[in-house]
């Protein structure tokens, strides 16, 4: 059975302080039928609970061993085959950043890529990082369509933030060598789903929060969703919904024809 379907991605930035500003309120009226958020920032016990008004969603969550840190969830009301925590390398699985949802007919990656730093001091550890990913979901690709989401905390093309040379090479989240990583993926069978049906679309979907950096719109397009080559012929729609506030990212989503027979 091949069904339309809303999957939106959000790094909510810490997810106790989000259902404080009304979350579950913002979900209700994005009504997404899997949304996928990252920074959850909760471990098992700090999780909150799903209100009744959203009771028809099942959550699964991936914290990390540091608390108040990273960590990632997925909210679905569409009944998944399998879940799984990770990239399947011990050294990278310690901050919960990944949860990787089976459905019949495609895989659904919900991730929350490593920042560089202050000073680029974790570049090295990213690159490794960007590369193992690109490895887990090619694998994952091999057997099913993939639909890749969430923060990626690169900016892939200068379109896609709001002062390329001031930052190039010198910020994380805009080095060759992040740029490269993404690219890797491209490479690799993924489509970066917004930017191949809005080429020349300037929206971000990140704002500093010094600096009156949403006032002013310098952002930064860091959240994505990608999907298997074969799969773009069913994306209806990719879209930012940078009018909806609460965090220092908004959603972002797709509208996509999915098989979810057996």
């Amino acid at each position: 059975m091949n069904k339309n379907i809303r999957i939106v991605s959000w790094n909510v930035n810490g997810i106790r302080a989000m259902v404080g500003k009304g979350f579950y309120d913002t979900v209700k009226a994005m009504n997404p039928d899997i949304l996928c958020i990252q920074e959850t920032k909760a471990q098992a016990e700090t999780m909150p609970a799903l209100p009744a008004p959203l009771n028809d969603y099942s959550l699964i969550f991936n914290s990390a061993i540091q608390k108040g840190y990273s960590g990632t969830a997925i909210y679905s009301r569409i009944q998944s085959v399998r879940h799984t925590f990770g990239i399947s390398r011990e050294e990278h699985d310690q901050e919960g950043r990944v949860i990787t949802n089976e459905y019949p007919g495609f895989y659904l990656v919900n991730v929350y890529v490593p920042n560089s730093g202050q000073d680029l001091k974790r570049l090295d550890y990213r690159k490794i990082w960007d590369y193992e990913l690109m490895l887990f979901v090619k694998n994952l690709d091999s057997k099913k369509p993939v639909i890749l989401t969430g923060d990626l905390n690169v900016a892939h093309e200068p379109i896609d933030l709001a002062r390329p040379k001031e930052n190039y090479n010198k910020s994380a989240g805009f080095t060759q060598t992040e740029i490269d990583g993404f690219k890797n993926l491209l490479k690799a069978g993924f489509v970066d789903t917004y930017r191949r049906l809005y080429p020349e679309k300037v929206q971000y979907t990140f704002w500093n929060q010094r600096f009156r950096a949403r006032e002013k719109n310098v952002g930064w397009r860091i959240d994505y969703f990608l999907v298997s080559e074969r799969l773009f012929g069913s994306v209806r729609d990719s879209f930012i919904w940078d009018h909806i506030m609460g965090s220092d990212h908004c959603p972002v989503g797709i509208e996509l024809m999915v098989n979810l027979a057996g």
